[in-house]
């Protein structure tokens, strides 16, 4: 399966420098090793994409509901899911 995601600029970047290689989400959808990843950089000021793309293969995903970044409904609704990708 293909996933489109948005990512903060400054997140993408560490990406595309080699240095993250994981991603935290609220997991509000199904992901799985073997998907594709497409994260698309979202420029937060201007709230519109800024057209740069990368792909990465997901090969691990963890759930959990231990970390509070998201609204504590959403949070009880979906928990959350740490993804790494190659």
């Amino acid at each position: 399966m293909v996933i489109n995601k948005k990512i903060w600029p400054e997140y993408f970047q560490k990406i595309l420098d080699g240095d993250k290689t994981f991603e935290l989400r609220l997991a509000d959808f199904e992901c799985q090793p073997g998907d594709t990843l497409v994260l698309e950089e979202w420029d937060t000021e201007i709230k519109k994409y800024t057209g740069r793309k990368i792909k990465k293969e997901v090969t691990y995903v963890l759930k959990t509901k231990d970390v509070k970044f998201w609204p504590s409904e959403d949070i009880a609704k979906y928990g959350f899911q740490i993804i790494s990708f190659k």
